[in-house]
């Protein structure tokens, strides 16, 4: 067997500093951290109609308010309580708070949400 190469081996130990660091940054250095979902906005002469990716995410727990003419769109997924002591092989869809802001164009909406194809739909009709 031959000896570490000293230069690997504290490359190595600084690398693995930096991961220990960066997650312990992320744990503890924000209360509570915040993902994106993904949207789609589309818009029609009477309606904006904006698609947000929330699959298992119940619409009536998904926040909505217009704040200065910014839509925010905010909630939170967590797994179901019987999932909780499972033995997780991969969590691919983030899991906790979501916020996403969106501009909306100069105007009155009045807002209803529904759920499509998986996604928590938002129809935010124009009005005069």
């Amino acid at each position: 067997m031959q000896p570490k190469n000293p230069l690997d081996w504290m490359l190595s130990e600084a690398l693995e500093q930096l991961n220990r660091g960066e997650r312990l940054r992320q744990q503890f250095g924000r209360q509570e951290s915040c993902w994106e979902p993904p949207i789609d906005v589309l818009e029609t002469d009477r309606e904006l109609l904006i698609l947000v990716a929330l699959p298992g995410v119940d619409p009536d727990n998904v926040e909505t308010v217009i704040h200065d003419g910014v839509l925010v769109i905010s909630g939170r997924r967590t797994l179901p309580p019987e999932l909780r002591s499972a033995r997780i092989h991969r969590l691919e869809l983030p899991q906790g708070r979501f916020e996403r802001r969106i501009a909306l164009p100069v105007g009155r909406y009045a807002i209803s949400r529904f759920v499509m194809d998986g996604c928590v739909a938002l129809r935010l009709a124009k009005s005069a």
